[in-house]
């Protein structure tokens, strides 16, 4: 909850100090504790961190995705004995490399679109919080016949009202990508056995403008080549909009993935 007097203080200062901030903040990890007070998020009801840990608590071994900075696979209370995590960021292997090593998890840097080099049927859980793109056939051959892939996605049209703002209408097209139906459709394409599908929508606030460009600098496929500069007219006509209106409301898209692959015959 943003407290009155946290408002107050953002109002306080000018749009160019605001800016600044936002832009100065390190946006490697996962780690979004930076927008206390300045932005929210509904949180999806299945509460995806928790039951990741309830699986990895069972697991064997297991291979966590694009795990970005790692603290969402560090949050879980146990690690099984085997447990690989991908990033393809060098700042976040780094980061995630800090964090997960203590813990006996090893992390692989791995390009995003690059095949996963692991064995075939080298783990029993695949995880992933909010991957880029799922590559459904690799994450149907890393896992043992029996396996579970568990993941929370980025649904479609997730954030668009802000992404928008700076980019304009968006084409028709772009709106269908990551929808969950054809996410399933790749995985069942794969091989893959669909256990449990759930989506959902969730509002999002942001508070001021320095929130808004800390988001776009750390989320960086939403607006592509964000910058402050290349923006600062679009920036600033949101600014005004957020201080005689209001917190800005945009919606985010999750979906709730639990696939597992046929057990050998």
């Amino acid at each position: 909850m943003t407290s009155f007097s946290s408002l107050s203080s953002l109002s306080s200062r000018s749009f160019e100090e605001l800016v600044a901030e936002g832009d100065a903040v390190p946006t490697e990890g996962w780690d979004f504790s930076w927008f206390e007070g300045r932005a929210t998020e509904a949180r999806p009801s299945w509460g995806y961190a928790r039951a990741m840990g309830e699986r990895l608590a069972r697991a064997s071994a297991a291979l966590d995705i694009q795990t970005g900075g790692g603290e969402v696979l560090d949050s879980a209370p146990r690690l099984p004995p085997v447990t690989v995590a991908t990033e393809g960021w060098p700042p976040n292997v780094a980061k995630a490399t800090a964090l997960l090593r203590p813990r006996g998890a090893v992390v692989v840097a791995v390009p995003q679109d690059a095949p996963l080099p692991f064995a075939d049927g080298a783990f029993d859980l695949v995880t992933s919080r909010h991957p880029v793109r799922a590559h459904w056939s690799e994450i149907a051959r890393v896992l043992e016949p029996g396996g579970t892939y568990f993941a929370q996605h980025v649904g479609p049209s997730s954030v668009y009202e802000l992404v928008e703002h700076f980019t304009g209408p968006l084409p028709e097209e772009n709106r269908g990508a990551r929808h969950p139906d054809g996410e399933r459709a790749d995985a069942e394409a794969a091989g893959l056995e669909i256990v449990e599908l759930r989506a959902e929508r969730l509002r999002i606030e942001f508070y001021d403008i320095g929130a808004v460009v800390h988001f776009l600098k750390k989320v960086v496929w939403m607006v592509p080549g964000f910058t402050v500069e290349a923006y600062l007219p679009r920036l600033r006509s949101l600014h005004e909009r957020i201080e005689s209106e209001g917190p800005f409301v945009a919606h985010s898209a999750r979906h709730l993935f639990e696939a597992r692959k046929p057990a050998a015959e």
